[in-house]
């Protein structure tokens, strides 16, 4: 009984250890951006998402919003990510919110599988319009949110899926917006979007779903 306890306790302490906010997926996005800098060509060849090489090089699903092609590029994503923490905090997003941004993170990375002709990407977007999804999600449908959250979150998504749209995803792999020194991949926003909402209404689904009730003493499986 005693060592039953003691191993339930310290799985219970593995897992606090564990646990994830929604500033902290954030930090992890921005700070090795920020310290990588506007990438040399060494970190953009090992780090940068390559569809070529992510079956024997897997740590690109991650690794690939750390990358930046110029000053410009990193300057903007990192305004971006603090924009997109201070939405966290402002709209109160639970560890269920941190988990399901820290999901979409790769697989928003791995959906540009879908987009051949995108044979090389980085930066933060994507799994910021990821992050941004999660929280239009958990102010819409999360059980116990106010009216006036909803309708904000509501009018937040309505903005998001109109600049997707506007981008035309669909449309080319990569698009010259004018007066930027770098082309921008429409696909990573949508993916980040598309990504960011599945995540987050599997955070919902699971959390939602009742535990097993306690079995009364003496009880046994058939």
């Amino acid at each position: 009984m005693a060592r039953g306890l003691r191993l339930r306790r310290a799985v219970r302490g593995l897992a606090g250890a564990w646990r994830i906010g929604w500033s902290q997926v954030g930090a992890l996005l921005a700070l090795p951006a920020a310290a990588i800098g506007a990438s040399p060509g060494l970190a953009r060849q090992v780090l940068s998402w390559q569809p070529a090489l992510v079956l024997v090089e897997p740590w690109r699903c991650w690794s690939a919003a750390w990358v930046h092609f110029s000053a410009r590029h990193l300057m903007a994503d990192l305004v971006g990510a603090v924009l997109v923490l201070l939405l966290g905090r402002v709209a109160r997003l639970t560890r269920a919110a941190a988990l399901a941004w820290a999901l979409a993170w790769p697989l928003t990375h791995l959906s540009l599988l879908a987009v051949p002709a995108l044979r090389r990407y980085g930066g933060l977007s994507g799994v910021l319009h990821a992050g941004v999804a999660v929280a239009v999600v958990m102010l819409v449908l999360e059980p116990g949110r106010t009216r006036a959250e909803r309708q904000v979150g509501a009018a937040l998504g309505l903005g998001l899926v109109a600049k997707v749209l506007s981008e035309r995803p669909w449309a080319a792999a990569l698009v010259q917006p004018p007066g930027w020194d770098i082309a921008i991949a429409p696909a990573a926003h949508a993916a980040g979007v598309l990504c960011g909402a599945a995540c987050a209404l599997l955070a919902l689904a699971v959390r939602s779903r009742p535990s097993s009730p306690a079995r009364p003493p003496g009880s046994s499986a058939g």
